[in-house]
């Protein structure tokens, strides 16, 4: 299996942000132009990018196909991209803009019938699934919804196999304790997904420190990785983890 080094763009206010575990009260601004950092992303090698809508995220209605388009044309990056994600036109216009993958994140948890449903029609490749989850006190995986503050039903296991089974090959899983706090990657979660959905491509995302993690979320199983922070902050070089 080909391993994929996803380097990550968050934007919220036409600003290149991120989010400690998610909060947008706990925010850290990188830059004030998304363009500039996917074109040194491309002049680094990187082939795929990571662009997320946070306002989107929280309001619903993606408001980046204008710089979605710049940084296909200007860059000819393979783009995944998501944020507000919250109906089967809003994946048919992203994916019509030119979007490689459409991510879908809280809606995959809430509503799983329509998003297999979405498997169905734009075929696994068009999707990736982002899946946040959290451990609970006796150690079962969850997935919290309404902005972390409840929990589905169904765990992370149990989907994530049901979407397997639906058609879904690209699943981004990210560990909510380790999101923005440069921990280190769960690799014990992943070596887990890994073994229940042998056929779907995992992307690591959250914690990831340096060189050293990429290459240990790729020896756990996983099919990529999302460099956020770790980047942003030039921790990691670019053309180094490309090589992994």
């Amino acid at each position: 299996m080909s391993f994929a080094v996803y380097p990550a763009i968050d934007v919220r206010g036409g600003k290149v942000v991120r989010l400690r575990q998610g909060d947008y009260a706990d925010e850290t601004r990188y830059g004030d132009d998304p363009l500039a950092f996917a074109e040194r992303y491309a002049e680094a090698g990187a082939t795929w990018l990571h662009l997320v809508d946070l306002d989107a995220a929280r309001a619903g209605g993606y408001t980046l196909l204008p710089l979605l388009r710049d940084i296909m044309a200007r860059t000819g990056l393979r783009v995944q991209t998501g944020g507000g994600v919250r109906s089967r036109g809003d994946v048919a216009a992203l994916l019509d803009a030119g979007a490689s993958r459409v991510v879908v994140g809280s809606l995959a948890v809430r509503e799983p019938d329509i998003v297999a449903g979405w498997l169905a029609d734009f075929g696994g490749e068009a999707l990736t699934l982002a899946l946040d989850t959290r451990q609970d006190a006796d150690g079962v995986w969850r997935l919290p919804v309404h902005g972390w503050t409840q929990a589905a039903k169904e765990t992370l296991h149990a989907l994530a196999s049901r979407y397997a089974d639906a058609g879904l090959r690209n699943l981004l899983c990210t560990d909510i304790a380790r999101d923005g706090m440069l921990a280190g990657p769960n690799l014990l979660l992943y070596r887990q997904l890994c073994g229940d959905c042998p056929e779907v491509r995992l992307q690591a995302s959250g914690g990831i420190r340096d060189v050293a993690d990429i290459r240990a979320a790729r020896d756990a199983g996983c099919a990529g990785a999302v460099l956020g922070k770790a980047l942003l902050e030039g921790r990691i070089d670019l053309r180094e983890a490309l090589a992994c």
